[in-house]
C-alpha cells in the first residue's frame, strides 16, 4: 500500500542505485568470462559529430570499462550513407565478440533510423527500440526491456516494491519513453493513464495519481498542486533554462521544489538519467546470457 507521508519527500537517489545495479552487472560479467564465455562486448556506433552525442558515447564507453565489459566505438562521418551504416550493422550482428549494438541517435537527416533501428538483430538490440522487442514487451513475452523506461520502474520499485493496483499517470507518449513505461506499469497490475500536453484538465488527472511518471520536456510543467500528498514523482525531463542568477541551471518536467509533499521524487539531474546507462549495460549482459 501507499503510505502517505507529511514531511518532506525523499530524494530518490538514482546515482546510487545505479551503482548497485553496476555491481551486479560486474559480477555476472566476471561470472560468464569464469565460465569460459566471450566477455559481453557492447557496439557503440556514431555518425556524425552532434556534441551531446559525442558526449553520450563516451560515457557508455567509460561505463563499459567500469564493469569489465568489452566496448567497441564506431564513429562514422555525417556524410556516410545509409547503405553503408547498414553494410556495418549487418557486419557487427553477425560478430560472436558483440552482444549488444546502439546506434547513437540522432542521425543525420539522409538516413532513415526506423530502417536502422529495423536492421539491428533484436537479440542484440539493447536500446530495446526493435519492433520484435517492442511487441515482446507488449504481450509479456521477455525480449529486452528499453533503459530509460525500465530505469524508472526500477527507481520506483527502490521505494514502493509492490505497485499493483496503483494508480498510474503517464505524462508523455513518446515510443522511448511514454509508451514502454507504461506498458511496463501495466504489466506490474497498476492502473495506467497516458496523457499528454494536450489532455484536458491534466491537473485534475494528475491528483489522483497514485504515481506520477513526467516525460514531456516541457521544464517544470508538473506544479506542486498537481501531486497528491504521498505520491511518488519520476521525472524523465531534463532541460537546460536560465536560472534566476542568470547562469544556466538544469530542471526536470517536474517543479522539484514544489512537490515536496510527495512521498518520494526524483531529482533532476541525479534521478533518472544513471539509470539509463545502467539498464543499458545490464541489457548487454542479458543479451550475453541469452546469446
Amino acid at each position: 500500500m501507499l503510505v502517505e507521508c507529511p514531511h518532506m519527500a525523499e530524494t530518490i537517489d538514482g546515482r546510487a542505485l545505479a551503482r548497485s545495479i553496476d555491481e551486479q552487472t560486474k559480477a555476472e560479467v566476471e561470472a560468464l568470462v569464469a565460465a569460459g564465455h566471450n566477455r559481453p562486448g557492447l557496439t557503440v556506433i556514431l555518425v556524425g559529430d552532434d556534441p551531446a552525442s559525442d558526449v553520450y558515447v563516451r560515457h557508455k564507453v567509460k561505463a563499459c570499462d567500469r564493469v569489465g565489459m568489452r566496448s567497441t566505438e564506431h564513429r562514422l562521418p555525417a556524410s556516410t550513407t545509409q547503405e553503408e551504416l547498414l553494410a556495418l550493422i549487418d557486419r557487427v550482428n553477425a560478430s560472436e565478440h558483440v552482444h549488444g549494438i546502439l546506434v547513437q541517435v540522432p542521425l543525420p537527416g539522409h538516413i532513415d533510423e526506423r530502417a536502422v533501428i529495423d536492421a539491428i538483430d533484436p537479440a542484440k538490440d539493447v536500446d530495446g527500440f526493435h519492433p520484435v522487442n517492442v511487441g515482446r514487451l507488449s504481450t509479456g513475452t521477455g525480449g529486452i526491456w528499453p533503459c530509460t523506461p525500465h530505469g524508472c520502474i526500477k527507481l520506483l520499485q527502490s521505494v514502493e516494491p509492490d505497485v499493483e493496483g496503483l494508480d498510474a499517470l503517464v505524462i508523455g507518449r513518446s515510443n522511448i519513453v511514454g509508451k514502454p513505461v507504461a506498458m511496463m506499469l501495466t504489466a506490474l497490475g497498476c492502473t495506467v493513464t497516458i496523457a499528454h500536453s494536450k489532455t484536458r484538465d491534466l491537473p485534475g488527472k494528475a491528483r489522483q495519481a497514485d504515481i506520477i511518471v513526467a516525460a514531456t520536456g516541457i521544464p517544470e510543467m508538473v506544479k506542486g498542486d498537481w501531486v497528491k500528498e504521498g505520491a511518488i514523482v519520476i521525472d524523465v525531463g531534463i532541460t537546460r533554462i536560465e536560472g534566476k542568477d542568470g547562469k544556466d541551471r538544469l530542471v526536470g518536467d517536474v517543479a522539484f521544489e514544489e512537490v515536496q509533499h510527495a512521498r518520494a521524487v526524483t531529482p533532476v539531474p541525479g534521478g533518472v538519467g544513471p539509470m539509463t546507462i545502467a539498464m543499458l549495460l545490464a541489457n548487454t549482459v542479458q543479451a550475453a546470457l541469452s546469446g
